[in-house]
C-alpha cells in the first residue's frame, strides 16, 4: 500500500493545448501550464496486481478511521479477486504515517486477520536500492 499525490494540468494556450507528446519527450520550456487540481490516490496492490485505488475527497485527510474503512473494503476485493490466498493469510505492508501507526488502525488489521509487516527505518543506503521480496 502507498499514496501517491496526483496533479491535473490545464494549459495556457491554445497552442498548448494542441499539442500531441509521447511520453518520453521534454515538456516545452516555456510551459505555462498551471495546476487544476490535485487529488490523494491510495493505491493497494499484491504481486497480481493491482487491488484497490481511491481516491481522497477534497478537503479531507487520511485518519485512522477513514484508513480502516479502506482496510474494510480491501478485505471484500481479497474475496472476491484473491479468493484462495485470503485462506493462506495475509502479510500487509504499509508506510510509517500516522494513520498507518494509529492503534485503530492496528486493532482493524487484527480484526481483519492480518499479519502487519514492519517497514524499515528510513536509510539513504536502501533507499537507492530496490529490493524484490517474494513471501510465500
Amino acid at each position: 500500500m502507498d499514496e501517491t499525490w496526483l496533479y491535473h494540468y490545464d494549459p495556457e494556450t491554445k497552442q498548448q493545448s494542441m499539442e500531441w507528446r509521447h511520453s518520453g519527450s521534454p515538456r516545452p520550456k516555456n510551459s505555462e501550464c498551471k495546476i487544476r487540481w490535485k487529488v490523494l490516490a491510495s493505491i493497494f496492490w499484491d504481486q497480481d496486481g493491482i487491488l484497490l485505488i481511491d481516491y481522497l475527497p477534497k478537503d479531507q485527510t487520511i485518519n485512522a478511521e477513514y484508513y480502516s474503512s479502506l482496510l474494510l473494503q480491501l478485505k471484500d476485493i481479497l474475496k472476491d479477486k484473491r479468493r484462495g490466498k485470503v485462506a493462506k493469510g495475509v502479510l500487509f505492508l504499509h508506510d510509517n504515517a500516522p494513520a498507518h501507526r494509529a492503534l485503530e488502525t492496528h486493532k482493524k488489521l487484527a480484526y481483519l486477520g492480518f499479519q502487519c509487516l514492519d517497514h524499515p527505518p528510513y536509510s539513504p543506503d536502501l533507499a537507492r536500492r530496490t529490493t524484490t521480496y517474494s513471501l510465500y
